[in-house]
Formats: structure tokens, sequence, C-alpha cells
């Protein structure tokens, strides 16, 4: 067993003692208010939602490199399912979309297990944003035709180029920092944007006075703020999983905790457009993938660009 292996095996006994406690912390609460009280129930489904994911995702990071690869690529083929069935699409878009699931999506992740930057950065939002609509316009189906392009786009943004940005953090070169590493920095953007959520949920809702957006989220500027706050704690205990110092790795922690919980909003707002509550019902009580990763998918490129600029 490698070092880096090792401290991952040490890492995930640590967030199961963590989810141990959250379990017992919820059993807590449950027991002192009221019966099926529903801002307790959610939170305890997001944490038995979270033991199955933390164990999926410690044996990706023990398979290494293809393995965190071939887990986000899954991760973004049911997103992009889940995206493009609330979108308006025509049959003359059936072969764009098969190009986007098949070609575009196993491309993107290539791309980036064979490290070319040059490539995974500019895929999508260029050479994918100008072929699809090529191919949907020699269908000859010009109805709602803007529309049903953008909404294609958009979802391969956010399905696939957002999140294909997660593993790219493997392909980061950092001085004095092991390649092996690499899978640590993904744990440590992971950890600290999902901390931050449970944690802006938690309070919000607790002590949570002031929402963001009335009409659209419960998401309240007291539960990000405390939310945000204990990612920064988090980011710097964990500041040994990263080449940055504590200071910035509580920056780092707090930023992409900020981008997170804002690209839950957007993602609320999208949700309310379509009149759905979740993405699906993959998840039993929690939706789908994009409802759990949808912190995640807006803060990896931020936290890509920012770590490669700076450290790369």
């Amino acid at each position: 067993m490698t070092s880096t292996n090792a401290e991952i095996l040490w890492l995930a006994i640590g967030v199961c003692g963590l989810m141990t406690l959250l379990s017992i912390f919820g059993e807590v609460l449950r027991a002192r208010t009221d019966v099926n009280n529903p801002v307790v129930e959610t939170f305890m489904t997001r944490v038995r939602s979270w033991w199955g994911m933390v164990i999926l995702f410690t044996l990706a990071l023990i398979a290494g490199k293809i393995g965190i690869i071939v887990l986000f690529a899954f991760a973004s083929f049911a997103a992009l399912r889940e995206f493009l069935t609330l979108t308006n699409k025509r049959q003359a878009d059936h072969l764009a979309l098969a190009l986007g699931f098949f070609v575009v999506l196993p491309l993107q992740y290539l791309f980036v297990g064979l490290g070319w930057q040059a490539l995974y950065t500019v895929f999508i939002p260029v050479y994918a944003f100008l072929m699809l609509p090529i191919v949907s316009a020699l269908r000859g189906n010009a109805d709602r035709f803007l529309i049903r392009v953008a909404e294609t786009q958009w979802a391969l943004m956010i399905a696939v180029f957002c999140m294909s940005h997660v593993p790219a953090l493997l392909m980061i070169d950092v001085e004095g920092y092991p390649a092996d590493r690499g899978i640590l920095l993904i744990v440590f953007l992971i950890m600290v944007v999902q901390i931050g959520d449970l944690l802006d949920f938690f309070f919000g809702r607790r002590i949570g006075k002031t929402r963001i957006i009335p009409k659209l989220s419960a998401k309240t500027w007291e539960g990000m703020a405390c939310g945000v706050v204990c990612a920064a704690l988090a980011g710097g205990l964990l500041a040994w999983l990263t080449p940055f110092g504590v200071g910035m790795a509580m920056a780092m922690a707090a930023l992409a905790s900020t981008v997170g919980m804002f690209g839950n909003l957007v993602f609320a707002a999208i949700k309310r457009d379509r009149g759905v509550k979740d993405w699906s019902h993959l998840i039993p009580g929690q939706g789908g993938f994009t409802d759990q990763l949808d912190s995640v998918i807006f803060a990896a490129p931020v936290f890509y660009h920012i770590t490669h600029l700076i450290y790369g």
C-alpha cells in the first residue's frame, strides 16, 4: 500500500467517524423534537445517503486515477440524462443528443485521462458548442431551435464540462507535491463543499431568518455564512491534503463553498422553472446525481483554475 492510499484509508476512517457522530447527533435531535420533524428528517436522510456515497467514493479513490475518472464519467452520464429529461427536444435533436452522450462525454474524459489540458478546457465550450447546433440544423426543424440548442449546450457544460474538472485536478503538476497526491486534492474539494452544504442546510433551518431569494429557495444568509465559515475551518484542518498552507486552504475552501452554494441557487431556479422538486429519484429521498453534486459541479472549475493558476 502506498503512503497516499494509507492516507486515504485513514481519512476514510475519519470521515466514517464524522458520519457516525452526525448520525448520533441526528438521532438525539429526533428524540428531542416533535415526531417526524421535517428539518430533522431531511437532515437524517442526507446523512444516510452520504454513507453510501462515502463508501463508493472511497473505493474509487483506492482504485486510483482510473477509478476516479470512471466514477465521474458515470456521474456525468447520469447528470446529463437527468438534465436533458427536463428540456425541450424534437426528433431532429436525437442525433445531437446521441453524439453528446456517446461521443462528447467519453472524449472529454479521455482528454482528462490523457492530461491534454489544451483540449479538455476548450473541447465542449468551443468545439461541441459549434458542432452540435450544426447537426441539429441539418435535420431541418427550426421549431424552438434556439431554446433546444441552448438547453443541450447548457446541459453539456454543467453535467460534463464542469464535473470533469474534478478528476482534472489529478493532472495539475504542482512543484513539491507528488503526482499521486492529486487524489487528495479531490478529497479536499468535495469534503469542504459538502460539509459547507450540510451545515448551511442545518443552520439555515435552525437559526436562519433572512432568505437569500424568498420565492426561490429556503437558503438563508445566516445559514450560508455558517456553512462557509465551517467549510473554511474544515479546509484549515484538511490543509495537509493539499499543496496549500493553512491560510490558503481556508481561503480556497471558503471560495469553493461560496461558489457551490450560489450554484445550488442556480439549480433551484432551473427546477422551479420546470416545476420539479428533484432532478430524478435515483437516490431515495435525495433526488439524483445532480441534486447531490450541484455545489461541487459549480465549484470544481473555479477551484481547478485558481489552483492551476497559482500552483500549477
